[in-house]
């Protein structure tokens, strides 16, 4: 645990978004929690909240302390629903005192001014999250996982997240940790106690056993890709020559007019960027401006965005129209793609089909090609599926299960895995047990800074410095 001064503060904050709600809430956490709402909340029974019982509500008005009159005869600023959670069994391990006001800045800031004018202090970006770190309550991976929720975009990431704040990762990482502490403690023994007669002979089965948890630490970084996708999300560009769809394509599916759709050519003069859902995946899609000899200074600017989110995206939506043969901009497109991951769209279907399919699959060596009709929706669910696939690869993923989605930890993932695979591998060969050793000892230590064991002041307060302030 962290001696941090301002431990001792009790801290308040508005923990609901601003704006005007049908409720505002105000936190305060800390020793004097307790008695700063006694000294600003009156409730219609005349009940203090000192004598009110841990995780009870109680109704009355927040009154102005200030007016030096008795509390009956104090100016009301709001009626409010209080709530008492006596530590330890609270957020923050700490007592906590909620006010449930009436939505509405005006409200919930004169509660959150009373509150500083009787002693509390303003609560830092995430420091009730952190005190809940710091007092034990939960480690550095379930810390950031409340933010992952906060920030979720899709359900299967929400629910990924959720699985984190159960703990689910700090007990797969905590398996793996007292593993390689046995290893470690054996190993430790064999150099410093020779007199005891153990085994140095067993080397080859310390090294397998050092392989059963090297692959549990690769195992879980083969997720991270999978963990990315679902927390970031993925880039599409929708790329092609001038007036083949791509503003249609964009408004199905985004599934609301969102472009500009007309059969002028150069409509698109500018990239348009919208996210969206498919299939529990979030996308940023981008509508860029057709690929045209530039008319103007305007044009020029626009195929020069076109051609950066082109080079930037995840996936390249390549959109044809079937109902045209193939231009000198379709296949100067084509042979510029390189190695791009792309699916190629075939757009306008519903009309007679000219475009040389055969010729578009010889140019990008056999792309994956769906056929569509934006203006009469069909190929879209294939091609939504298409999509998908191709981010997944084919593979199922379970969202159930440990995923990795947080960079910190792959990184400190990736420097165990190699750690243990020197060790593994030295084991196996002639290197000294105390070379080894101390590899697996600082493996651990990457562990431990994942789940908060042992990591920098610093870095710990920049990951609660993302947070919002009120969590």
């Amino acid at each position: 645990m962290y001696n941090y001064k301002d431990m001792e503060d009790t801290i308040v904050a508005i923990s609901t978004a601003a704006g005007a709600g049908a409720i505002g809430i105000v936190r305060l956490s800390g020793k004097d929690a307790i008695e700063i709402a006694d000294r600003m909340f009156v409730s219609k029974g005349n009940k203090k909240v000192s004598e009110m019982k841990s995780h009870s509500v109680c109704y009355g008005d927040v009154v102005d302390v200030k007016a030096g009159k008795s509390s009956l005869e104090r100016e009301i600023i709001d009626e409010v629903l209080l709530t008492v959670m006596r530590g330890p069994k609270s957020y923050t391990r700490e007592d906590v005192v909620e006010f449930g006001c009436h939505g509405g800045m005006m409200s919930v800031k004169a509660v959150l001014v009373l509150a500083t004018d009787l002693g509390a202090r303003l609560a830092e970006p995430g420091e009730f999250t952190k005190r809940a770190f710091l007092n034990g309550r939960i480690d550095l991976t379930q810390a950031e996982s409340v933010l992952d929720i906060i920030n979720a975009k899709t359900k299967a990431f929400l629910k990924v997240s959720a699985h984190q704040l159960k703990g689910q990762l700090s007990l797969e990482l905590d398996l793996i940790r007292q593993k390689l502490m046995d290893i470690y403690v054996e190993i430790e023994a064999i150099v410093n106690f020779p007199e005891d007669g153990i085994n140095v002979k067993n080397r080859p089965d310390i090294a397998d056993r050092i392989l059963v948890e090297k692959d549990k630490v690769r195992k879980l970084l083969e997720t991270s890709d999978h963990g990315k996708i679902l927390k970031e999300g993925i880039k599409i560009a929708l790329c092609g020559k001038s007036n083949v769809g791509k503003s249609s394509l964009l408004n199905v599916l985004l599934k609301q007019p969102r472009a500009i759709v007309s059969s002028i050519a150069g409509t698109t003069r500018d990239s348009i960027e919208e996210s969206v859902q498919i299939k529990g995946i979030p996308f940023q899609l981008v509508d860029t401006a057709g690929i045209i000899a530039p008319r103007d200074l305007i044009e020029e600017e626009a195929i020069k965005r076109s051609r950066m989110h082109f080079q930037s995206a995840d996936i390249v939506l390549l959109v044809i129209d079937a109902g045209s043969g193939l231009s000198k901009e379709d296949i100067e497109i084509m042979e510029n793609v390189g190695d791009r991951n792309v699916i190629v769209v075939a757009n306008k279907c519903d009309l007679e089909q000219i475009a040389d399919i055969e010729k578009v699959r010889r140019l990008l060596k056999d792309p994956i090609l769906i056929k569509v009709s934006a203006t009469e929706g069909f190929g879209i669910d294939e091609l939504e599926t298409a999509i998908v696939n191709n981010v997944w690869h084919q593979k199922t993923v379970d969202t159930h299960g440990v995923m990795i989605s947080n960079l910190r930890h792959v990184e400190a993932l990736k420097k165990c895995f190699s750690l243990l695979e020197k060790a593994e591998q030295d084991l196996r060969g002639e290197l000294s047990l105390e070379f080894i050793s101390e590899d697996i000892k600082i493996s651990v230590n990457f562990l431990d800074n994942i789940t908060g064991r042992n990591i920098d002041h610093d870095l710990l307060d920049n990951i609660f410095s993302q947070f919002c302030i009120g969590k």
